[in-house]
């Protein structure tokens, strides 16, 4: 597994390289300077080429990129031009926060899923499961951002449940665990109901399958109890594809979080890399996009090496 381990690592080095090139020369041709947004109103085209020279921004593309990545190799993902603060510590800052919604949401849908997706399949066709699915394709057909909105509008607005944004109180000297939780609510559940609802259509459909294999027949012949039947010999092997579709997904949830965050002004990564994108904040961009990127990479392989730990049949050289 260590040798698979290894060159999976090292197949990921070139895609990662090409997605920090991509970003770079994407954000470099959008319309729009930071230089003109961090003059504003004292823009004059000699502080300007002034600001592009001490900024580095009057070089050409390739050097301004090569430039950029040997300094990322060595730990440097460069100085914000609107915080004026190191990328690095802006980042920590932020990445708690989103690490917070993301991973509750992600292994509640993960769970929920699971265990609505296994139900639907064994009451196939009822009306138990026709509902659920038109629930289901709901909230799958539902934008991120709409939805986070009508949580506000209903939950905050309409019943004044949860607060409508932002992490705590500020008007409070000391908010309390409570206050920072109830300020959590809405921002997972948008994430949460989003996820459940196409992962429980695919774990439906594995279970299904499952369902109709010689083993559990077997199993059921020899005595089995039905719940033991259902969540241990057919969950275990219908729940494989779901442990792919996680690594594939993890970049939908953070851009999914992005947008929650902008909503709920909550101050994650999504809203960092937000008010980065609206001020032309390039460092941010790129340290956040590569970021990204090596989520994706990891959480790919973390799914490819559970396959080998739920199912002993699979093999790594």
């Amino acid at each position: 597994m260590l040798k698979y381990t290894l060159r999976r690592i090292i197949e990921a080095i070139p895609t990662v390289l090409g997605v920090t090139l991509l970003s770079f020369v994407l954000i470099h041709i959008v319309p729009g300077s930071p230089v003109r947004i961090l003059l504003g109103n004292h823009y004059t085209p000699y502080r300007a080429e002034l600001l592009s020279r001490t900024l580095g921004l009057n070089k050409p593309l390739p050097v301004q990129y090569f430039t950029w990545l040997g300094n990322l190799l060595h730990g440097n993902f460069g100085y914000s031009y609107t915080y004026d603060k190191p990328v690095v510590s802006l980042m920590l800052q932020a990445l708690p926060h989103t690490i917070i919604i993301v991973v509750v949401a992600v292994l509640a849908a993960h769970v929920f899923a699971v265990f609505l997706g296994s139900v639907q399949a064994y009451f196939e066709n009822t009306k138990f499961d026709q509902i659920v699915t038109v629930i289901n394709y709901f909230f799958y057909s539902m934008p991120t951002f709409w939805l986070a909105v009508l949580l506000i509008i209903f939950f905050s607005i309409d019943l004044n449940w949860f607060p409508s944004g932002g992490i705590v109180n500020t008007q409070l000297a000391s908010p309390s665990f409570g206050d920072w939780a109830k300020h959590l609510v809405l921002p997972i559940a948008a994430l949460f109901l989003v996820s459940v609802a196409g992962w429980a259509r695919y774990m439906r459909s594995s279970m299904r399958e499952a369902l109709l294999q010689d083993y559990v027949r077997t199993a059921r012949m020899k005595g089995a109890k039905e719940f033991r039947v259902i969540f241990v010999h057919a969950l275990r092997n219908s729940i494989l594809p779901l442990i792919t579709l996680l690594g594939l997904s993890l970049p939908a949830l953070l851009s999914g979080a992005l947008f929650v965050e902008e909503v709920f002004n909550y101050p994650g990564m999504g809203l960092l890399y937000w008010d980065a994108v609206n001020s032309r904040d390039y460092p941010i961009i790129m340290g956040i996009t590569v970021f990204v990127g090596l989520v994706t990479v990891i959480g790919n392989l973390i799914a490819d090496l559970l396959y080998g730990l739920i199912d002993p049949r699979i093999q790594y050289t």
